[in-house]
Formats: structure tokens, C-alpha cells, sequence
């Protein structure tokens, strides 16, 4: 059964809203951009575009930060636009199993396009 980070990610996604939360710490403004999995260990890739990090604020315009969803707190929806980033040019390597993908053109065979 997934956590209630990992649904409110995917509620994110398909909604295409914003999430504020801590991560490690420090608070993240980030879009969730993939959801899926590393043997039980649920994972996102997100594009950060707001806050910061252990090496200081997010660099202006915004990075691809891979989250351990059981290390993200205070996790909450915002209104706001739906940040995609730049495309990059290396592919991902923050999980084993692609469960869901916003990309509509992935190249990861997720289970389900959003």
C-alpha cells in the first residue's frame, strides 16, 4: 500500500501543483515529475525550484533532485505554476521501477503516463 507522501505526490502530479515540504532538512519547493520504486523504497524524481539544500539555496532555475519519499515531511499541496525544468540529457538513474511518469514522451515504459 503506498504512503500517504507517495499518494500526495501523485495527487501532484496529476493536478500539476506544487509541493512544499522538508526534505533532509531544509524546505523544498519542488514538482514531482516520476514515482515508482527501488525494491520496497519509494522514490521520486522531482525538479526543485524553490528553497534549499545541504549546499545552500537551489541555484537559479531550479535543479533534478532524487527524493527517498520516507525521508519527506510536512508534505503539502500549493497553488502555483507547475515547474518542468530543462530537459537532461542523462537518464534517470533514481529508481529501478517507473510506476508513474509525467512525461507524456518517456522513455522509461512507466505503468502509467499522466
Amino acid at each position: 500500500m503506498p504512503s500517504t507522501t507517495y499518494d500526495l505526490f501523485l495527487r501532484a502530479m496529476r493536478e500539476k501543483k506544487p509541493v512544499a515540504c522538508l526534505y533532509q532538512g531544509f524546505h523544498r519547493e519542488i514538482c514531482p515529475a516520476i514515482l515508482g520504486r527501488t525494491g520496497l523504497e519509494e522514490k521520486s524524481l522531482v525538479y526543485q525550484f524553490a528553497g534549499s539544500t545541504s549546499e545552500g539555496p537551489i541555484k537559479p532555475g531550479g535543479d533534478w533532485k532524487c527524493f527517498k519519499l520516507n525521508e519527506v515531511r510536512d508534505a503539502q499541496l500549493h497553488d502555483g505554476p507547475w515547474h518542468a525544468g530543462e530537459h537532461h540529457s542523462t537518464a534517470q538513474k533514481c529508481m529501478k521501477m517507473i510506476e508513474y511518469d509525467v512525461n507524456v514522451h518517456s522513455p522509461y515504459d512507466p505503468a502509467f503516463r499522466l
